[in-house]
């Protein structure tokens, strides 16, 4: 973050997208809210097996937080029934869950769907999974236990987006909830849009256009994204401390001390919460844990089930529920816990452990100097928040470039060979370079395409990486984790890394007229890093 000219440019841009941004995330990731509106305040409806109420409860501070409780049939207080509680998404009512929540209480839960304040018809000012929003999760439990017939021993939490944030969070503070299912959440807010230390522009201009437009964000907030998205340097270490407070991994050592079991899953291409910040955070984890990635953008894994369609995502969220909210013997502890589907095609394919997933590295030597001319983009680009992700998952059409066409003055671009047999990557693949710049600050984005015989290259993933306060002329080593992905690269085809300094995604900090030089001294060879499954 600084306050040269180009940034601030980019975040002109950036805000004046946030509308529309808003306005595509609100008809892509919750369509269950246009599909299942909520009935008129504090009315009760009968479905064929359990009953709808909505209700206020206090929140943390007096706030008032609108509800829906959904119990099974028949349940009349004379036994306690297994508790799940839902807090709703970013800018979402509380009838997002209501497809999911019947299905809850058909198989014999309570549960308890709540607007997180500042959205809606809930009370109090956005927070964004802030210390009051967890107090928030406690107060819904507290309500629960003293007006429905839920088991204090057996209380679970599962979200989506923002709600899995929330979730995770509350799984530190309050020991009551036994498990949690944090679906396309975030461990680490400050690694998921400050990857890098580079802002990812378009994700916060749509949580920043979204919150204005169908919530009341706090002063606080508001300051927050206009200091993130207006790259003053001075604000960062605020700024990471701000989302520092709002990320489980802060947490990590309480969430393991409750023995929380945490089911975690996301989408590789989720363009808001990347899946690398869940990947770290799963490793770390010592209670009972899965981690799913799936293809698809924010949300888009979970989208059907929102609206009552067939849906693995939630089928294994239930399935975790029942194992350790309910204590069924359900088999699901039994099966390998990192779960993953190739954004290429094919099954799930079960691994021990995340660092089990890649059985080995290959390196691909940088061998050769390339110098760039940056504020230019070059062709290449990661695509576009929520939309890129989803047209891979649902049409298999990921960003595309003709490698052959990038100008090479804007691009450095290295190739393979061809491969004589499929490359299945699987993992984090990783960057280490040695750059110059004739500038103090600077910004570069790293591609990997899958380019075929005609030299159309498929975007199979990407970074940013910014540096500031650095000596003009003095070279630095770089080392850069690109976004976690699982892809097979077709026998004959070839792999490019790209590496530019402008994409539409992020706000670049390269000073008019500056250069970037990538290259490989003898006693620091550059390389890419490939997790390869064999």
């Amino acid at each position: 973050m600084t306050h040269a000219r180009k940034p601030l440019r980019a975040t002109a841009a950036a805000a004046v997208s946030a509308t529309v941004l808003a306005g595509a995330a609100l008809g892509l990731a919750p369509a269950a809210q246009a599909a299942a509106p909520p009935p008129p305040p504090r009315a009760a409806a009968q479905s064929a097996a359990s009953s709808v109420r909505f209700v206020d409860i206090p929140g943390d501070g007096g706030v008032t937080l609108a509800a829906n409780v959904v119990t099974p049939r028949g349940a009349d207080g004379s036994q306690r029934l297994p508790l799940v509680v839902l807090p709703t998404s970013w800018a979402l009512p509380q009838a997002e869950y209501l497809a999911q929540a019947q299905k809850l209480a058909d198989s014999g839960y309570v549960v308890l769907s709540y607007n997180v304040r500042g959205f809606w018809q809930s009370g109090g000012e956005i927070e964004t999974a802030g210390p009051p929003d967890v107090a928030d999760a406690s107060k819904v439990i507290d309500w629960a236990l003293a007006n429905t017939p839920a088991d204090p021993g057996r209380i679970g939490m599962a979200g989506v987006s923002y709600g899995a944030g929330i979730s995770l969070l509350a799984s530190g503070f309050d020991q009551r909830i036994k498990a949690v299912a944090a679906l396309s959440g975030w461990a680490d807010l400050v690694g998921s849009i400050y990857s890098g230390r580079t802002q990812h522009a378009q994700a916060a201009a749509l949580l920043s256009g979204s919150g204005e437009l169908l919530g009341r964000p706090s002063a606080e907030l508001r300051q927050i994204f206009q200091d993130f998205l207006g790259s003053d340097l001075t604000k960062e270490q605020e700024i990471v401390e701000w989302g520092q407070k709002r990320s489980a991994a802060t947490y990590l050592d309480r969430i393991n001390a409750n023995g929380t079991a945490v089911m975690l899953a996301n989408a590789w291409g989720d363009s808001i919460f990347p899946p690398n910040t869940y990947a770290d955070f799963y490793e770390k984890l010592t209670g009972p844990k899965r981690l799913e990635f799936r293809p698809g953008d924010h949300a888009t894994g979970e989208l059907t089930g929102l609206l009552g369609l067939p849906n693995d995502t939630w089928d294994d969220a239930r399935r975790w529920l029942d194992r350790y909210v309910k204590g069924e013997r359900n088999g699901i502890d039994q099966e390998r816990p990192v779960q993953l589907k190739s954004r290429t095609g094919g099954g799930y394919e079960g691994y021990p452990s995340w660092s089990a997933v890649p059985s080995g590295e290959r390196r691909i030597d940088l061998g050769e100097t390339r110098q760039i001319a940056a504020n230019a983009d070059s062709g290449a680009n990661a695509g576009t928040v929520l939309l890129t992700g989803a047209l891979d998952q649902f049409l298999k059409i990921p960003p595309l470039v003709s490698v052959p066409l990038l100008s090479r003055e804007r691009a450095a671009v290295w190739q393979t060979g061809r491969y004589d047999a499929a490359q299945r990557i699987r993992g984090t693949v990783s960057l280490h370079t040695t750059v110059t710049s004739d500038k103090s600050s600077g910004t570069a984005v790293a591609y990997l395409y899958d380019v075929d015989a005609l030299g159309v290259g498929k975007l199979i993933t990407n970074a940013p990486v910014t540096f500031h306060d650095r000596t003009p002329g003095t070279p630095f080593a770089v080392d850069l984790d690109l976004f976690s992905t699982a892809y097979d690269v077709p026998a004959g085809h070839r792999l490019a890394l790209v590496v530019d300094t402008v994409d539409p995604l992020y706000i670049e900090h390269n000073p008019d007229g500056a250069h970037l030089t990538f290259s490989s001294p003898k006693t620091d060879p550059s390389y890419l890093s490939l997790p390869v499954r064999d």
